[in-house]
């Protein structure tokens, strides 16, 4: 199984190959995957300058226009029909962003015609809601504050790892970066209804405008943009899809458990296709 990979605004290919080393480990050897840098080059990411030692890309200039999101999709296909065919791709934060805005617009433009992959891994994903927006998809002002607010803790949260590089002392013992969840917009343990997904109402919004690949959906119980997984999670078709909160923030935890739990569902993926 051929599997394109996709990382956040920031990073690099190199990166997210790090960052899903330990998982990847878990898969039987006939897992491949391509890990490829975005076309613009850009400052890094919050934070990711003191973990890694990267040049730093990112898929559209942050926010992002429609023309620069559809642009995005324009070399996506020209890279897949470059140097593909995969089977699935697999995306982090803006990849997420790109993956699934392009899957909406073929639904909403295309649908019948074919996808140049057959499924898709989203991980502490979300969809930009000016997409939504040009999709015809009403965007209440509330998502736009709960979109703004995370947004802004995110940041603040990661960028606290430059303050722990320059000054060590703040560092305690068994205190990770995202355990302080003071400030967050939402209640892990209590999944929002389809009514109000953080401000999106899907019982208004067309049926059809799904992703209808199978997927599955990885965020963590602490990262900031939560709201944001939940909402993109909600576009992906119920009966294809499977949801899986590692417990952590905006990353992708090491741990064995989370490790072996995210190489069982890219396997389950893999017999849905």
């Amino acid at each position: 199984m051929r599997i394109l990979g996709l990382h956040g605004h920031g990073t690099s290919a190199y990166i997210f190959a790090s960052q899903t080393a330990a998982f990847r480990n878990k898969l039987p050897p006939h897992y491949t995957f391509d890990f490829i840098d975005a076309p613009h080059e850009s400052s890094p990411a919050p934070g990711i300058n003191v973990l890694f030692n990267s040049s730093h890309y990112t898929w559209y200039p942050v926010p992002g226009t429609i023309n620069s999101i559809r642009a995005s999709h324009v070399w996506l296909e020209d890279y897949i029909e470059a140097h593909g065919p995969y089977d699935a791709v697999i995306c982090f934060s803006q990849g997420c962003s790109v993956i699934a805005s392009y899957l909406l617009y073929h639904a909403l433009e295309a649908p019948s015609a074919p996808l140049p992959f057959k499924a898709a891994i989203f991980i502490c994903g979300g969809i930009p809601l000016n997409v939504l927006e040009n999709l015809g998809v009403p965007v209440p002002d509330r998502a736009h504050e709960v979109n703004d607010l995370s947004g802004k803790l995110l940041k603040a949260t990661a960028g606290a790892l430059n303050d722990w590089a320059a000054n060590l002392d703040k560092i305690k013992p068994g205190v990770g970066l995202w355990d302080n969840v003071e400030g967050l917009l939402h209640d892990p343990a209590r999944l929002p209804d389809e009514t109000d997904v953080f401000g999106l109402d899907f019982s208004r919004i067309p049926a059809n405008l799904r992703i209808k690949i199978p997927t599955v959906n990885v965020y963590g119980a602490k990262d900031p943009r939560w709201p944001s997984s939940l909402q993109l999670a909600h576009f992906c078709a119920k009966e294809k899809t499977k949801f899986y909160d590692h417990g952590g923030g905006h990353d992708i935890p090491r741990s064995t458990q989370v490790s072996l739990d995210i190489a069982e569902l890219v396997e389950e993926l893999a017999r849905m296709i």
